[in-house]
């Protein structure tokens, strides 16, 4: 018993090491790095849930140590009496702490459910900027129908105005992720989500597919960037430059499946693109809308 009860703790201690060393990589991690009001939500409602979860994991871990101890063999000095009827206090322990954690876990994700709808507008002074998003194999196309202008693998828009996001997808299933910036939701084809995001101050950061969707998945990925209003300008004002035009004949050569695609500008759009894009996959040619639930986990 002995024996096993020293291998029992050592094994704690590998998993404690492990788990140590864990937490300190998790400053890396961009979850847990927000910087915009979105993610800061989101990370907030991860460490919220993972503090209640940890009042049932910490005790009966702790609890499993102590009457392995406790009741060792050796330990004839410990009080054996396995035969009772009731207990008031085992009951209350067992039962009615559990409920209230499942009560108060309840609580906490209905209200940031609520409160972190990706349909729900950021409440802002600011008009929001409007992006038309499609992702296709493997690259992902972001249009700006108010500048008339589109950009392959890059997202840029100005920090402190919130970004009003209309996605779709011209192929399988995608799934649309800036992690520091705002959470995961779909793109689906013939049909549209949205999202909304909003970056505090000026900065770089990595957007992802996070569903799979075939052999060019992994390098799927597109630049975002939080500029000042002047930044931002100047970023739409190069992009304008170009001789590039996407419309109904150029767009099918963009289409096509290809990878690790090199950021391209498109000086100008042909208006009703994205509405095509996503028609032409519902019966009729009427696109059935905008999703009336977000598909999002």
């Amino acid at each position: 018993m002995k024996q096993a009860f020293n291998q029992l703790l050592r094994m704690t201690a590998i998993v404690g090491a492990v788990l140590v060393a864990g937490a300190c990589d998790l400053r890396r991690s961009a979850v847990l790095d927000p910087k915009g009001p979105i993610a800061l939500a989101e990370r907030d409602l991860l460490i919220d849930a993972f503090v209640v979860m940890m009042l049932v994991v910490v005790p009966v871990i702790l609890l499993t140590l102590f009457f392995a101890w406790r009741y060792r063999a050796t330990n004839t000095g410990a009080a054996y009496t396995p035969k009772w009827a009731e207990s008031v206090r085992i009951d209350t322990v067992v039962w009615v702490i559990p409920a209230l954690i499942v009560v108060a876990v309840a609580v906490l994700v209905w209200r940031s459910t609520h409160k972190l709808d990706p349909y729900r507008p950021i409440a802002s002074p600011v008009a929001p900027l409007e992006v038309q998003v499609v992702a296709q194999d493997w690259k992902w196309l972001f249009i700006y129908p108010e500048q008339g202008i589109a950009v392959v693998n890059q997202l840029a828009f100005p920090s402190g105005r919130p970004v009003s996001l209309k996605i779709t997808s011209d192929t399988v299933m995608n799934s649309f992720y800036v992690p520091q910036l705002a959470g995961q939701i779909y793109a689906m084809a013939g049909m549209q989500t949205k999202l909304q995001l909003l970056a505090d101050e000026p900065g770089k950061f990595v957007g992802r597919n996070s569903q799979y969707s075939g052999g060019g998945f992994s390098d799927q990925h597109f630049e975002v960037i939080a500029q000042t209003p002047a930044d931002f300008d100047v970023w739409v004002a190069k992009a304008k430059q170009g001789s590039a035009k996407l419309d109904a004949t150029t767009y099918p050569a963009l289409a096509a499946k290809s990878r690790r695609n090199p950021i391209a500008y498109y000086s100008a759009v042909e208006p009703g693109l994205y509405d095509s894009i996503i028609a032409k996959f519902t019966h009729g040619g009427h696109a059935s809308g905008a999703a009336t639930s977000p598909a999002r986990r």
